[in-house]
């Protein structure tokens, strides 16, 4: 029995590591096209919550912040893999800014269930090049 347990395990590893791979492979490319034609710029702890226009989670990889014309990528120090681009982001301030010692709490957007919670890491900005006249 033990060992029909062991090839069951086996399999069903073999299965999720490449599922993972592939996910993980998905999220850099949509973080690439996302940032296409942009240029990174030196990370940044904190953004200003009333400036932010737009997020979006990239699915086990990192949350996009929109303010104005530029994209702030922050990739979490802890709690990535459970970014899923379904949940909904739930930010608890005590400022008027969200930084990088801040949690943002994930909540189901269906069952409106909390699904845990991530550690926000730095604020890395991406800004399109200036033209050059």
């Amino acid at each position: 029995m033990s060992k029909l347990l062991t090839i069951m395990l086996a399999v069903v590893a073999a299965i999720a590591v490449p599922a993972h791979a592939a996910r993980r492979g998905d999220a850099d490319a949509e973080l690439r096209k996302l940032l296409a034609g942009r240029v990174a710029g030196e990370p940044v702890n904190c953004i200003t919550l009333s400036a932010v226009t737009s997020s979006r989670i990239i699915d086990g990889r990192a949350i996009v912040y929109r303010v104005g014309g530029r994209l702030y990528v922050n990739e979490p120090r802890a709690g990535a893999s459970r970014l899923d681009e379904d949940d909904v982001l739930v930010t608890r301030s005590f400022g008027s800014q969200l930084c990088s010692v801040d949690s943002v709490h994930l909540v189901d957007r269906a069952s409106r269930f909390p699904r845990g919670f991530v550690l926000l890491g730095k604020f890395v900005p991406y800004s399109r090049p200036k033209r050059a006249n």
